[in-house]
């Protein structure tokens, strides 16, 4: 691991078009907003991508602020393993985390996978995101994209048994996710979950909102119910036991590469399926979920699938299938 002295840090807000629109019961929006970081050793440069997130009060402006105030510990010699400490779990520091395994990489001359013990990670199987909208809209996106081997469905409350039947009536032959966000109440959770079962959907995301999720430990899961916005980081997992059977691994919320890493295998031992997830943004940011996706019974590394355009030399995708970052784009 380097902890090369005086590295340069340069941190940006990037704002990229959305093709047309990404709505979920939270809100829509058009564009993604994120913050990149860029660590030079003055001979080799890392590279990390973050999506602050409205939901835990992040904003592109204070992420920003937060990477730029790690400066001088970075010229002084911070290494990614102090890195962990020195700064909460979050947007800001998954970007410098992932930046600082990116110049480890670069540095080496070897791929960050080999740095850090773990398999090359291989192509694999991503789910593709439909939007929130009525049932008949929804169902016209899914008809375009029911030859994707695997859907990922945006809930949000009333109408969602309409939307479950008409998209999986639009896809009959892919497989379906779907993601509530919070949306769901404990009345209506055993309604919803057995018309997602009736629909033949493997797996629920966040039916209930975060802290108010008891009701799941109490009901029959027809279907797996995996957690997003309940889980952060390992301190969270003890607690979800008895109500979740999946979390879903994001790295803006882990605050990087290592502690979801670390995550994911302290997962496994406590018996969750794994999904790794993203907010929509390029491929920069998809690239380090990559090894995550090694261990995943779900992936959805979407984001740039979502984007009018995506960045230089980014993630290649071939209809369902992600493969591996190019060393031009990280690690």
């Amino acid at each position: 691991m380097t902890s090369a002295n005086s590295l340069h840090l340069v941190a940006a807000i990037e704002r990229w078009p959305i093709a047309g629109s990404f709505t979920i019961s939270r809100g829509a929006k058009t564009e993604a907003a994120v913050v990149v970081a860029t660590v030079s050793d003055g001979t080799h440069t890392g590279r990390g991508e973050c999506v602050p997130y409205p939901r835990y009060n992040e904003t592109p402006e204070a992420t920003l602020a937060a990477i730029e105030a790690m400066g001088a510990k970075l010229n002084t010699g911070l290494s990614r393993a102090a890195l962990q400490s020195a700064m909460p779990a979050g947007a800001a520091r998954n970007a410098l985390d992932c930046a600082l395994a990116d110049l480890e990489a670069k540095a080496s001359g070897q791929r960050i996978w080999s740095l850090l013990g773990r398999a090359a990670p291989q192509a694999c199987t991503t789910a593709y995101t439909i939007s929130l909208g009525t049932p008949e809209v929804m169902a016209e996106a899914t008809a375009r994209a029911a030859h994707r081997a695997l859907l990922k469905i945006k809930l949000g409350g009333d109408g969602d048994i309409e939307r479950i039947a008409a998209v999986r009536k639009a896809a009959p032959k892919s497989e379906l996710i779907v993601d509530a966000n919070e949306a769901w109440t404990a009345d209506t959770l055993e309604r919803h979950l057995a018309a997602c079962a009736d629909a033949g959907v493997t797996m629920v995301e966040q039916p209930l909102p975060a802290g108010n999720d008891a009701a799941l430990a109490r009901v029959k899961r027809p279907i797996a119910v995996c957690a997003d916005e309940s889980v952060h980081d390992r301190r969270s997992l003890s607690g979800l036991r008895e109500r979740y059977d999946a979390i879903n691994i994001k790295l803006d919320k882990t605050g990087g590469l290592t502690e979801a890493l670390a995550m994911a295998d302290e997962a496994g031992k406590l018996g969750f399926g794994l999904m790794v997830g993203c907010m929509v943004a390029t491929s920069l940011a998809m690239a380090p979920a990559m090894l995550i996706a090694q261990k995943a019974r779900v992936v959805d590394l979407d984001g740039p699938l979502l984007l009018a355009k995506d960045r230089e030399h980014g993630l290649r995708y071939e209809d369902s299938l992600v493969y591996p970052p190019d060393s031009l784009l990280w690690g």
